[in-house]
């Protein structure tokens, strides 16, 4: 029996990007396609198979321990970032402040949607949801610079509205305007006193 189950939540690719050295600025360029491998995109600096553990998972390892790479991509909902735009004051907020690889439209409730659920293309490029992206102050010093007084409202405004960050199940190419299918896990919502 399978596992993921096809849902009828298909998403538009409204923004493709890339961050080419996050250590200078976490800002993306802007694709008109991206090529998925294993180690994710093409040309984005939080691509790898592994990666050094950072402030998600001090819980678990000191920083800079060698882990999985579930974090190649940064998954954002044209939608949210709407509204992140609305909480700030602003008309329009470019996803390349944000980081994001990938904007899609046409999913509601995006950053919510279940750790583990699948967007494929039609060609088969697959990613997996890994968890909700938390807000960071990062992208606030890019608007800071071309916005002054809104980067501090980034954190905020971004809270339950950030995406998610995913990972490359199987490999091909995004192009914008594609659409994408949302596959999610066929399991109960966790109810620890339940026996």
């Amino acid at each position: 029996m399978p596992a993921l189950i096809p849902t009828d939540f298909y998403a538009t690719i409204t923004w493709l990007g890339v961050v080419p050295d996050r250590a200078s600025d976490l800002q993306a360029a802007p694709q008109e396609r991206l090529d998925l491998n294993f180690a994710g995109p093409a040309g984005e600096d939080h691509g790898g198979l592994t990666r050094p553990s950072c402030s998600r998972v001090l819980s678990q390892y000191p920083r800079d321990t060698e882990i999985r790479n579930t974090r190649q991509l940064c998954v954002m909902s044209a939608e949210e970032l709407a509204a992140i735009a609305a909480a700030m004051g602003i008309e329009k907020l470019d996803p390349s402040y944000m980081g994001a690889t990938l904007v899609i439209e046409g999913i509601a409730d995006f950053t919510h949607v279940p750790p583990s659920s699948r967007l494929q293309a039609a060609s088969g490029a697959t990613i997996v949801v890994d968890m909700e992206n938390h807000p960071c102050m990062l992208p606030a010093r890019g608007i800071e610079e071309d916005m002054p007084g809104k980067g501090a409202a980034i954190k905020g405004a971004s809270k339950s509205r950030r995406g998610v960050t995913a990972w490359v199940e199987r490999e091909g190419t995004l192009v914008l305007g594609e659409k994408m299918r949302l596959h999610i896990p066929d399991q109960r919502p966790w109810a620890p006193t339940m026996l």
